[in-house]
């Protein structure tokens, strides 16, 4: 069995789930905090492991990206919660790009694989995702779009980390004779 088999067993059991789920289409920007304290069951930001990241940042990056999907990473409050992700994608989606390089104790170890395994990886300060994974309660909240809907999956755990799973649509509008478009729900 291999080092971290369960856990990237779970990642893309939560992904598959996710992507099940979510009504997301191609291009749609995803973003992911994670914690690799609390997938190996200690108190966030306590127990970093960079091997642990990269196993997880791998098996959920992969099957983000065969589902055409663009993917941000939040590192964490010690670079003021800064996402990572390819620079096409920063400027396709027109975010600021600031200087920042993650390391396991400021960033932490998922965003650092992020960095070490994306195509011209860059720091940004905000994003607004069209979806979330949140992996061991990282609060990944702030960078999704404004109306958060929970994407409720079968699995969630990866390891001893709980997991949260969020989409977002566009708000409705107008009162009670307004009529909605029932695939942007």
């Amino acid at each position: 069995m291999c080092e971290f088999e369960k856990e990237t067993n779970d990642a893309r059991m939560v992904v598959s789930e996710f992507l099940t789920q979510a009504k997301l289409r191609k291009g749609n920007l995803v973003v992911i905090g994670c914690s690799t304290s609390e997938i190996a069951s200690h108190q966030i930001g306590s127990y970093s492991n960079e091997m642990l990241g990269e196993a997880v940042f791998l098996a959920i990056y992969e099957e983000l990206r065969q589902a055409g999907l663009s993917v941000a990473t939040q590192c964490c409050e010690h670079l003021n919660r800064a996402l990572i992700m390819t620079e096409a994608d920063a400027e396709r989606f027109g975010y600021e790009i600031v200087n920042v390089v993650p390391q396991p104790k400021a960033g932490g170890s998922f965003s650092t694989a992020a960095w070490k395994h994306m195509e011209n990886p860059v720091a940004v300060a905000n994003i607004q995702a069209h979806a979330g994974i949140d992996i061991g309660d990282t609060l990944i909240g702030m960078h999704l779009r404004p109306v958060a809907v929970p994407v409720r999956i079968e699995h969630p755990v990866i390891g001893g980390a709980h997991i949260v799973c969020a989409r977002t649509r566009p708000k409705f509008i107008g009162g009670e004779r307004a009529q909605y478009n029932a695939d942007l729900e």
